[in-house]
């Protein structure tokens, strides 16, 4: 059992550590407004006003209407008219358009008589994430002219609608992945050294000459850095609304709860890699490669899961991020509740758990 009077002595003076040393509590504060706002400028995959070159060998008012459709939405800008294939290349290989669209002669006649018509479009390759956006740009675009012509030809065609982030904002998916960052950078920056850095000073002989038990002693650590962490999940949650008006459409409490869970358990993680290795730079590198490049890679934060090579893909179960995530983004842009993403949620108990066991379990066999 832990002794409340103990644990609040060993939760002050880790509070007074921290106190001490401004530079790590300021960078405590300041990394999540960095990564937010870094991330949710830099990794913004949306494309808006493409370079665009158009050739219309059909120069009628129904290629006219396709090209303002083009070059009035936000995603395209016609930079350029092309006189042919040749043209377009050229425009390209000089970096002065992206994409290219070739509208043949025959384009108004074959719609005139309802007949399918064909535009040929060029898309520069050398960028493929780049490429293949414009692409579904394009597509979709298509999709909107082909419905205005079948409805005036008297028949309303069905029209593509994206399902809890309609207008397709990258921002909407990136700002709560940065949660799941923010903690780990955390866990990574203070709970990965605080074990360590008694062990370097040599107090640990000191505390283990005290009646302190290991429950008390890492749950004592464990307290600061909990209201460290939970102040930036504020901070995050907070920068998300209020810079990039990201929606919250589930409970806030329920996402506050999760978010909690993680943040218990990577901290006591770093706690496990701050018992094991009694070294500050070498549990702080550690800590660095095993929880904050998985949970930014191998998490589904920036790269989907699904397109991942099996071997990968089975690898990112063990890693709660990945289950932290996904709630993220349920609770985020879908409003689910706890019955919809309880999976995940039981699994990141699990991994809570776990942690909490080993970190009390290898500091009882250090401290003997």
């Amino acid at each position: 059992m832990m002794n409340p009077r103990r644990l609040k002595a060993v939760a002050v003076k880790e509070f007074i550590h921290i106190i001490r040393d401004w530079r790590s509590l300021f960078l405590a504060v300041a990394i999540p407004v960095m990564l937010i706002l870094l991330f949710g400028y830099a990794l913004n995959t949306d494309l808006k006003n493409i370079p665009t070159a158009v050739a219309d060998y059909s120069d009628t008012p129904q290629s006219r209407e396709l090209i303002s459709l083009f070059d009035g939405s936000d995603y395209f800008h016609v930079t350029a008219r092309a006189d042919g294939f040749d043209d377009i290349q050229k425009l390209m290989r000089e970096q002065k358009a992206l994409v290219g669209i070739i509208i043949k002669k025959d384009f108004a006649k074959k719609l005139l008589r309802h007949e399918a018509t064909e535009v040929q479009v060029l898309v520069d390759g050398s960028d493929a994430n780049t490429g293949r956006m414009a692409l579904n740009y394009v597509q979709a675009l298509s999709v909107i002219y082909n419905t205005k012509i079948t409805a005036k030809a008297a028949y309303m065609g069905g029209q593509p609608r994206a399902w809890y982030n309609q207008g397709m904002v990258s921002t909407y998916m990136i700002v709560p992945g940065i949660l799941a960052i923010v903690m780990s950078v955390i866990a990574a920056m203070l709970a990965s050294v605080t074990v360590a850095r008694e062990w370097e000073t040599g107090t640990m002989e000191q505390l283990i000459s005290t009646p302190v038990t290991q429950l008390e002693l890492t749950f004592g650590k464990f307290i600061p850095l909990y209201c460290i962490g939970l102040a930036d999940i504020i901070i995050a949650v907070g920068l998300g609304r209020l810079v990039f008006d990201v929606p919250m459409r589930g409970n806030p409490a329920l996402l506050f709860f999760v978010a909690t869970l993680f943040l218990t358990g990577v901290l006591f993680f770093g706690l496990v890699l701050s018992i094991n290795l009694k070294k500050q730079v070498l549990a702080n590198q550690i800590a660095l490669i095993t929880g904050f490049l998985p949970t930014m890679i191998l998490s589904g934060f920036v790269f989907t899961i699904s397109n991942m090579p099996l071997p990968i893909q089975a690898l990112t179960y063990i890693f709660p991020a990945r289950y932290f995530v996904s709630m993220l983004k349920s609770i985020y842009l879908k409003g689910v509740g706890l019955e919809i993403i309880y999976a995940n949620f039981l699994f990141l108990c699990a991994y809570t758990l776990i942690m909490i066991v080993i970190a009390n379990k290898r500091l009882k066999l250090r401290l003997n």
